[in-house]
C-alpha cells in the first residue's frame, strides 16, 4: 500500500502562484509514477501531469497551458506542482495519484493504484 497526503492548497488571486505537494508513504516501491490530477465543480477528473521515477514528465498542455510544472524528491518521496498565473479556471480539487507500472497510458485516471483525499484550490477573480 502506498499512502498519499496533499498540501499546499489554499485560496489564492487571480495571476497568483501556487504549488501543492504530495508526500508518498508505505510501499512506495509501488510509486513508478506519480501523478496530479484535478476536478474542478461539476467537471470530471482531468489529467494535469505526471512524473516516473527517472523524472520523465508527462503534462496536459490542455490543463495547464504551459503554466504547470510537476517535479519529483525520491529523497523526500514528494511529488510537487508548481503553478503560475492561475485563473478561476483553474478552481478544483487536486489529486495526487501513484501507479506501479511505469508503461502505459499515464493520463488515465483507471491506471493509477493509489490516490490522495485531496487538495483544494480556490483561484478567485
Amino acid at each position: 500500500q502506498v499512502q498519499l497526503v496533499e498540501s499546499g492548497g489554499g485560496f489564492v488571486q487571480a495571476g497568483d502562484s501556487l504549488t501543492v505537494s504530495c508526500a508518498a508513504s508505505g510501499r512506495t516501491s509501488g510509486s513508478a509514477v506519480l501523478g496530479w490530477f484535478r476536478q474542478a465543480p461539476g467537471k470530471e477528473r482531468q489529467f494535469v501531469a505526471a512524473i516516473t521515477w527517472s523524472g520523465i514528465k508527462t503534462t496536459n498542455t490542455d490543463a495547464g497551458k504551459g503554466r504547470f510544472t510537476i517535479s519529483r524528491d525520491n529523497d523526500k518521496n514528494t511529488v510537487y506542482l508548481q503553478m503560475r498565473s492561475l485563473t478561476p479556471e483553474d478552481t478544483g480539487v487536486y489529486y495526487c495519484a501513484a501507479r506501479r507500472r511505469g508503461d502505459g497510458n499515464y493520463a488515465r485516471a483507471a491506471g493509477y493504484d493509489y490516490w490522495g483525499q485531496g487538495t483544494q484550490v480556490v483561484v478567485s477573480s
